[in-house]
């Protein structure tokens, strides 16, 4: 049962979160805004695509960017707890460090399931709009950047693969392909063609210049035609997804894509791994930056309150600057992407038990 130091601490843990997320989004809207404008006049962007843009700026960067606003809401308000010697009080009355820490604990649980049900349901959603808007107005040839587009190598199935050296998404259109099926580890026959299009409307395929050359024992068989309509088991958008493609699917959607990526044997399988780790690394951390922040700022300083949130900026970027150095090295290197992803919380944790010791000292 919570008690009134209980409930004080955790409205305070709560409160102070919210007042500043709620006081830096709309400062990173500004910024983003004063950045972009003119890019978004040059555009002629409907006003209401940019307000769906800025929600999903704002979803997005507050998912992002949490855990910092969270480790320095909790330095805040704790510094100012022992400035105003509460924290001295609290514990005078027999109270131990660990009950003290009860109340954050709960806040932090609070959080980070928060931000695990955005991470997972609301979190893709405004990422593909966040995405989207920024690859179609704001970057320079944004949309032809979206796909790995020029030499496209893919594993279709368990023996079957296929190769396009560009894929141009508004036509719908490839040049340049060949695809080669495979039986006991022999190639059984190849089908090339100088152009194949996409036609949504009956989910078939239109190859031009089409040739197939069938392996056979006493000699190949080949067959030659202008044009030929016929019908594969993919799409060719599934053959050059989006290069953010992971961060727009919902965690089912995610865990499958992985599983067809894998069995395609996709080069870009650390990349989709990452993010699928990090929606359970990052609401983890809210526990650890949250001992991290109590044991550093509880202690009643001579600086006051500014050292101690001068000790919380530069360990809050620290963290974010590991998360993302590991989070790349996952993603451009042959380093195990779970491993890389928890490196952060695995460092800081170990931190966070040495400054809870020295705290309760």
């Amino acid at each position: 049962m919570l008690t009134i130091i209980d409930k004080y601490i955790l409205k305070r843990y709560l409160v102070t979160f919210t007042v500043m997320l709620l006081m830096f989004i709309p400062i990173g809207i500004v910024i983003d805004v004063s950045e972009k404008v003119n890019k978004m006049i040059e555009n002629h962007v409907a006003f209401s695509a940019i307000a769906k843009y800025y929600l999903d700026f704002t979803i997005y960067f507050a998912n992002l960017l949490f855990p910092i606003f969270l480790f320095l809401s909790v330095i805040w308000f704790t510094s100012k707890l022992a400035n105003n010697t509460e924290i001295i009080a609290v514990l005078s009355s027999g109270i131990s460090f660990t009950r003290f820490m009860r109340p954050y604990i709960i806040g932090a649980t609070i959080v980070s399931l928060f931000a695990l049900v955005m991470s997972i349901f609301l979190v893709p959603n405004a990422s593909a709009g966040f995405k989207n808007f920024r690859y179609t107005y704001l970057i320079g040839n944004g949309i032809s950047e979206m796909r790995d587009n020029t030499d496209v190598f893919r594993q279709t199935s368990k023996d079957e693969y296929i190769f396009v050296s560009n894929f141009q998404e508004v036509s719908k259109m490839a040049f340049h392909f060949s695809m080669e099926k495979f039986e006991n580890d022999k190639l059984k026959y190849k089908v090339t063609a100088d152009r194949i299009k996409w036609n949504p409307k009956d989910s078939t395929y239109t190859l031009f210049n089409y040739t197939k050359r069938k392996i056979g024992p006493f000699g190949d068989i080949i067959q030659s035609m202008e044009k030929k309509d016929t019908v594969f088991n993919f799409e060719l958008e599934d053959l050059t997804p989006v290069v953010y493609i992971a961060e727009t699917l919902n965690l089912a959607d995610l865990n499958k894509f992985i599983e067809k990526e894998k069995s395609r044997g996709s080069t870009n399988i650390n990349v989709y791994l990452v993010v699928l780790y990090k929606k359970y690394s990052i609401p983890v951390s809210a526990f650890i930056l949250t001992i991290i922040a109590v044991a550093v700022s509880s202690m009643k300083r001579r600086g006051g309150m500014g050292v101690n949130l001068a000790i919380g900026i530069l360990l809050a970027f620290s963290f974010v600057f590991l998360d993302k150095i590991f989070g790349v090295l996952a993603e451009k290197s042959t380093a195990p992407p779970l491993l890389a992803v928890w490196t952060p919380n695995i460092v800081f944790g170990i931190l966070a038990i040495y400054l809870l010791r020295n705290a309760k000292r």
